[in-house]
């Protein structure tokens, strides 16, 4: 049992940057393959970025690749998402994800078990 607490999204203005944090609670988060997924109002959640469980492998989405980084912090069992060059089609509700061990399917919500809260990001135009 993992469980995924989000912080850092806000309001910001178009061009802008924000970053948001996952923190997880429990063992062996080096174990766990990490994504970021997000939902715009009307959308399905999409797949947005993300790491392996030892930080060597990133993917991401085209829609945000060269203004998105996914990183991590195992000694603080925290995921990062830092995003720049904000347009106001990144608005969504934004969630982190875990899974133990290797999946292929990393770009589908069903290849997570653990989900986030989620949090919101608006950028404005």
């Amino acid at each position: 049992q993992v469980q995924l607490v989000e912080s850092g999204g806000g309001l910001v203005q178009a061009g802008g940057s924000l970053r948001l944090s996952c923190a997880a609670s429990g063992r062996s988060f080096s174990s766990y393959a990490m994504g970021w997924f997000r939902q715009a109002p009307g959308k399905e959640r999409e797949f947005v970025a993300r790491i392996n469980g030892g930080g060597g492998l990133t993917n991401y989405a085209d829609s945000v690749k060269g203004r998105f980084t996914i990183s991590r912090d195992n000694d603080k069992n925290t995921v990062y998402l830092q995003m720049s060059s904000l347009k106001p089609e990144d608005t969504a509700v934004y969630y982190c994800a875990a899974r133990g061990g290797y999946i292929s399917n990393w770009y589908e919500r069903d290849g997570y078990d653990y989900w986030g809260q989620g949090t919101q990001v608006t950028v404005s135009s």
